[in-house]
């Protein structure tokens, strides 16, 4: 590990534990050369998922942007950043559990909108309404009817089944 203080490539390891949450190990290191201390983390690399768009374009899937559209979802609404990051992290498990390469723009689009059901049900249909390129309000109308219809459960059967 390349030391920040004298730019010796030696180090050794002093302490090594997991962090906080889990997913990483946090070490404690010193400089050979010139002693100086400090930490690093180290967590799995995650394969590069990508995803096919709609138009045959194929992009890398994006943590970042997945948290993004949620959170434009949920803007203004009882849901905390960390319920959001928390749901972006379950779908990411999922598709890496599921997927190797290349997965669908449509499967993610189910999965978001599903765990969006799950968290509040006027992020559902904001995100749903865009998702699903709703034309007029006569869609937005017939959406929210149904939710009144159906408990909250996955909608993710419906959206893959759809012609």
């Amino acid at each position: 590990m390349y030391c920040s203080k004298c730019g010796v490539l030696e180090d050794k390891v002093i302490d090594s534990r997991p962090s906080k949450d889990g997913k990483s190990i946090r070490r404690r290191r010193e400089c050979v050369g010139c002693g100086f201390r400090y930490t690093t983390y180290e967590e799995i690399e995650r394969t590069e998922l990508r995803v096919l768009k709609r138009d045959g374009r194929s992009e890398p899937l994006d943590r970042h942007k997945i948290i993004g559209g949620m959170m434009k979802a949920c803007e203004k609404r009882p849901v905390s950043r960390a319920e959001v990051e928390k749901a972006a992290e379950e779908i990411l498990a999922e598709l890496e559990a599921g997927y190797e390469r290349e997965l669908p723009a449509q499967l993610l689009g189910a999965k978001v909108m599903d765990k969006l059901h799950n968290l509040d049900e006027v992020a559902y249909v904001r995100y749903a309404s865009v998702y699903r390129q709703f034309q007029d309000i006569g869609e937005f109308l017939d959406e929210i009817q149904s939710l009144g219809r159906r408990p909250k459960r996955s909608v993710l059967q419906s959206e893959l089944f759809k012609p």
